[in-house]
């Protein structure tokens, strides 16, 4: 035998149905003790209830914000006066002059409200630029990048020689004669000026030849012959 599913019944929800309709039968005999006749005593009570509603939302969605608690304040103050004013503590035969106007300014009141709650944005925050090593005042200027070694000129290979003069070399001792100097493009002496002056800048004193030729990224050779350029 299957089994009967019964409606479940939530003490929460019918509490709140029996709240809803008490507040709302009370904010309607308010508007029409204040002078509200017709559909429009019954127009107050769902004014307040949907923008209690729309505050309720908007803090549900976008989590704390003033607008949002503002508005739910105002619409929660609007429903309990009602309950409070209904209760017996005022004359609803003749109700008093602020009552009136109160009742009579409710509908600008809630259309401001339900404007703001509906169009305003949210708040973002705008992000933090980050520091660049450019910005830090302590970072250190970058060395320059040492030329590619394709860009140099192979160094020039001495030819071979001849027996003859291999044999009168090994029988008369002569002094050697000093190495030339390899040859040194224009494009690396230009590039090694600009190293040389911003060694200078930043120090005070002139490159010497072990820190040039680390900078190049050169032989020593090369590096010697590139520093006699720039004396």
């Amino acid at each position: 035998m299957a089994a009967r599913h019964g409606l479940r019944v939530d003490a929460v929800l019918i509490q709140a149905v029996i709240a809803g309709a008490l507040s709302f039968a009370h904010l309607h005999d308010l508007a029409a003790a204040a002078g509200q006749n017709g559909w429009k005593a019954w127009a107050y009570p769902v004014s307040v209830d949907l923008l209690l509603v729309a505050a309720w939302r908007r803090l549900r969605s976008e989590g704390p914000s003033r607008l949002a608690w503002c508005w739910l304040v105002v619409a929660l103050c609007a429903s309990l006066g009602a309950n409070v004013a209904t209760a017996g503590f005022l004359n609803l035969t003749d109700p008093p002059a602020p009552l009136r106007l109160g009742i009579a300014g409710w509908p600008a009141l809630a259309f401001l409200g339900g404007t703001l709650l509906a169009h305003s944005p949210a708040t973002e925050s705008t992000p933090v630029p980050s520091a660049t090593a450019a910005d830090t005042p302590d970072a250190e200027p970058r060395d320059e990048e040492p030329v590619p070694a394709a860009e140099l000129s192979p160094p020039t290979e001495a030819l071979p020689e001849s027996p003859a003069a291999a044999a009168l070399t090994a029988e008369v001792p002569t002094t050697p004669a000093p190495a030339p100097a390899p040859p040194v493009p224009a494009v690396l002496i230009d590039h090694a000026r600009k190293v040389a002056d911003e060694y200078r800048t930043r120090t005070g004193s002139p490159i010497d030849t072990d820190t040039l030729r680390s900078r190049l990224g050169v032989p020593p050779h090369l590096a010697d012959a590139v520093a006699a350029h720039l004396t």
